[in-house]
């Protein structure tokens, strides 16, 4: 009781309070407005749960059975709620487990903020049990990382994490924070991160290099617009809307650029990329202005670099330096947020309408219509398509959902055909490419946009990498929807297998467990459909479902994504079949 008055007064007069390390990390979150946090419990960090567990009604805590699904989880949170997500974990393989998720987050520009439990300051490099460098192992794959030996460093450097974590281009913070630290009690005193002395992360737009865009753009007789999730990051959907219906210039996206702009809009000409539309692929190289908004060519888009848009004058709106002239040598470079820099170019731009260039990305859509795209959703063979799944999804949701797509053929498939009306709708590991997302990435997007529709679009080998986290829906009742697209192989690399190596199949038909089963145990509704007749009726079912639902559907084992770009090839050499 005295303690408690004690720590009371402190806090009236001096607005410090002694306590723990372990109290300071949870309060110093608090501070941070944080509310949800996905982790895993064990000794190196016990301390911090202990203190986690009298500040429950406070901070949510998400018991996830794996760390890496704990990092995934934040990554979705995060992604459809632009707040930062938080995951914890104890040290040695707690922590390596996070390594995957906090890869893909640094690459994907995903805001988190990670805490690791650590050996006490005395046992460090001495191969202590469950004794890891995670800052080491980290520090490539993070946008800061920091080890924490005394208890008073904690207030200061939370507060810089969260700042690092959010600003400018975001992406993910390790702190690992020794267990001595985690007991020692100290003079804690909150305060906020507004800066860090030489750390400039939003660049200050230039004036004469918007002039000069923006002549580029008014002269242009065949421009494009390929945006990316600079846009999205950068909150800019109102300025991109603004920018094209103005100018007139057909934009396309990359995977995490889909959402920034309503799939029906008529400028948006689809997807560019290995696995992209046919017109937006293929007349990069016939644009004579090609504008990157907030994105980093990387080279799924952009194929062979030698060949790629070589004929146009390329305006590159990004706000990490790093990224300019990377790959693509830009004739114009505008740094900053792409919100800002698009709200100034807007009025010193012209109205356009640009009617002939149009008609040429319309005559190459009807062709990829033809010969892909009504196969896909329309299809005349007896066994289901991926396609014409993602259709259903979208007709039974009124193309409103969240889709939550994990890696291989079925997301090129997703990424392909869900159709958006709102921005954070589409949520897929991209640059990583880290199979095993989706599950536990869908858990957090639906805690993160709790009144949205959550479906998570998986590959059979995929859902297999992370399925304990079926045991994480069971426990807290998230009403997420899984469909898995079952074909019994791991698609993407038996399509690459089969035509560019002979069709020899090595490692890559599964022999998959009875998934139905399986959900079934975890307590959650399933069903699995082999028929046509069977998929709508079973979608519906699904989506007007209150709780969480597993859906099996059996599609084609040999059936491929079209079109696509042979790695090392020209955006020009993309095939149809």
């Amino acid at each position: 009781m005295e303690t408690k008055t004690l720590k009371k007064e402190v806090a009236n007069t001096d607005k410090t309070i002694r306590i723990s390390g372990a109290e300071a990390v949870i309060r110093s979150l608090l501070e941070e407005g944080v509310d949800l946090i996905y982790g895993y419990p064990g000794g190196a960090i016990m301390p911090i749960y202990d203190e986690l567990y009298k500040f429950q009604d406070k901070l949510h805590h998400v018991l996830t059975r794996h760390e890496q699904g704990a990092a995934h989880a934040a990554q979705g949170y995060a992604r459809v709620s632009g707040r930062i997500g938080v995951a914890m974990a104890t040290s040695g393989p707690g922590a390596t487990n996070l390594v995957t998720g906090i890869a893909d987050a640094q690459i994907d520009s995903t805001p988190m903020v990670c805490i690791t439990g650590q050996v006490a300051r005395h046992l460090l490099g001495s191969d202590a049990f469950q004794e890891t460098d995670i800052v080491g192992i980290s520090t490539p794959v993070t946008k800061w990382s920091y080890q924490i030996t005394n208890a008073s460093e904690i207030p200061e450097v939370i507060a810089k994490a969260f700042y690092i974590s959010k600003s400018g281009r975001p992406g993910p913070v390790l702190i690992d924070i020794t267990k001595n630290a985690q007991f020692e009690e100290f003079d804690f005193c909150y305060k906020k991160c507004n800066g860090i002395r030489s750390y400039k992360p939003v660049p200050v737009v230039n004036k004469e290099k918007l002039q000069e865009a923006a002549s580029i753009i008014n002269s242009a007789k065949k421009p494009f617009i390929v945006f990316g999730q600079g846009v999205i990051l950068g909150n800019a959907e109102e300025e991109l809307k603004t920018f094209i219906e103005k100018t007139g210039i057909p934009a396309a996206w990359t995977i995490l650029g889909l959402s920034a702009l309503p799939t029906d809009h008529p400028l948006n000409v689809g997807m560019v990329g290995m696995h992209g539309n046919y017109a937006p692929n293929l007349l990069t190289n016939e644009c004579d202005v090609l504008i990157a908004l907030g994105m980093r060519f990387d080279d799924r888009v952009t194929g062979d670099l030698n060949t790629y848009a070589k004929q146009a004058k390329v305006l590159h709106f990004e706000i990490d330096p790093a990224e300019i002239d990377k790959n693509v040598k830009t004739e114009v470079a505008i740094l900053g947020n792409v919100k800002e820099s698009l709200a100034q170019i807007i009025p010193l731009v012209n109205e356009k309408k640009h009617e002939s260039w149009h008609e040429e990305f319309k005559k190459k859509r009807d062709i990829e219509f033809e010969k892909v795209i009504k196969k896909d959703l329309y299809p005349e063979k007896e066994g289901l398509t991926m396609g014409e799944v993602l259709k259903e999804i979208n007709n039974a949701t009124g193309d409103d959902a969240i889709i939550v797509s994990d890696v291989g053929q079925h997301q090129m498939f997703a990424c392909r055909y869900a159709k958006f009306k709102r921005s954070k709708s589409n949520v897929t590991s991209g640059g990583l490419g880290t199979m095993g997302f989706a599950l536990p990435a869908s858990i957090g997007a639906k805690m993160g946009a709790p009144d949205r529709e959550v479906v998570a679009v998986i590959g059979d080998g995929g859902y297999q990498m992370t399925i304990q986290e079926l045991g994480t829906i069971f426990q807290t009742k998230v009403p997420v929807k899984i469909v898995v697209l079952n074909n019994n192989f791991l698609g993407m690399v038996r399509q690459w297998q089969q035509l560019f190596f002979d069709k020899r199949y090595a490692s890559t038909e599964l022999t998959n467990p009875d998934f139905i089963t399986i959900a079934k145990g975890y307590h959650i509704k399933a069903k699995q459909v082999k028929k046509r007749e069977e998929l709508v009726n079973a979608v519906n079912e699904m989506i007007a479902s209150k709780e969480a639902y597993f859906l099996e559907v059996c599609v084609e084992k040999e059936d491929n994504v079209f079109p696509m770009i042979p790695t090392g090839s020209s955006v020009s050499d993309i095939r149809l079949s």
